[in-house]
């Protein structure tokens, strides 16, 4: 199975950008699963009912999330009605744990997907991942629904605690993914236990900008401390970054990972 693994999407130029290269490279890079994290996909903060349904109407299969599900109050509806392929992380304190990970089906293989938040340098308090992900793989592993193949989406800051849930899940999970800094890491491997990593996938957002925002705005902030707001980048050059994981659908484990970063033209029908 061949799983296509794509960054923090930064507002509407993402959801663009997202939707053209789908429609035109998918079929022809072989692609079975599209997994995208939504956390930034409402206008910089958070995810929506309707940009969630419109990015998935678009061609991902499902939807991560991060520190900024809380941002908008939706996240927690849409988790809660069950009727989308989505998910925020289970490891935040006020989160319901049953709703934060699912196990959906793709070319009739089960497929868990997990979604944990770090504890290091992060604005939110959470519950260590490390226990919660080892729940959650006792709770697969008991299940009469359990899923061969296991991804998570690890949305944390500190690039060493990301390299420490990769390793302590190696031989465990399918793939572990790094999101939140939107900026993508040249380490992709395949661990010894055929667990695929990265430590972050890196965003899909305009190119020119500060992590998908207006530079004016980011260097304000740095320069002259002021408040800062999230003001988007509007551009018709977007980056779109992520990996392509290649996973043995009978084992579990990864065979093969690819970085992929790449632009894309959205035009003035950018809306």
């Amino acid at each position: 199975m061949r799983i296509l693994f794509l960054g923090d999407m930064v507002g509407r130029p993402a959801r663009c950008a997202v939707a053209r290269f789908i429609a035109s490279r998918r079929k022809e890079m072989g692609i079975d699963v599209v997994i995208a994290n939504s956390d930034n996909v409402a206008h910089g903060r958070g995810v929506t009912r309707k940009t969630a349904e419109e990015v998935l109407g678009s061609g991902v299969d499902f939807l991560t999330s991060g520190d900024h599900a809380w941002d908008n109050p939706q996240a927690f509806d849409i988790s809660k009605a069950g009727d989308l392929n989505f998910v925020f992380p289970a490891n935040l304190p006020d989160a319901d744990f049953h709703m934060s990970r699912k196990v959906f089906e793709a070319g009739g293989i089960k497929i868990l997907v997990m979604n944990l938040a770090g504890n290091v340098f992060m604005n939110r308090e959470t519950i260590p991942p490390f226990e919660t992900v080892d729940k959650i793989l006792k709770e697969n592993e008991e299940s009469d629904n359990g899923a061969k193949i296991i991804l998570l989406d690890f949305h944390a800051e500190a690039t060493s605690e990301k390299k420490a849930i990769g390793r302590y899940l190696n031989g465990r999970v399918s793939a572990v993914v790094g999101t939140h800094t939107h900026v993508q890491t040249a380490d992709e491997e395949i661990l010894s236990g055929g667990t695929a990593y990265i430590t972050d996938l890196g965003m899909v957002g305009v190119e020119n900008s500060i992590l998908g925002c207006e530079e004016k705005a980011v260097l304000e902030q740095y320069i002259n401390k002021t408040p800062f707001k999230y003001q988007l980048a509007e551009d018709d050059n977007v980056m779109l970054e992520g990996v392509v994981v290649d996973v043995d659908e009978k084992t579990g484990k990864a065979v093969r990972i690819e970085r992929l970063r790449e632009r894309v033209v959205c035009g003035s029908d950018n809306t």
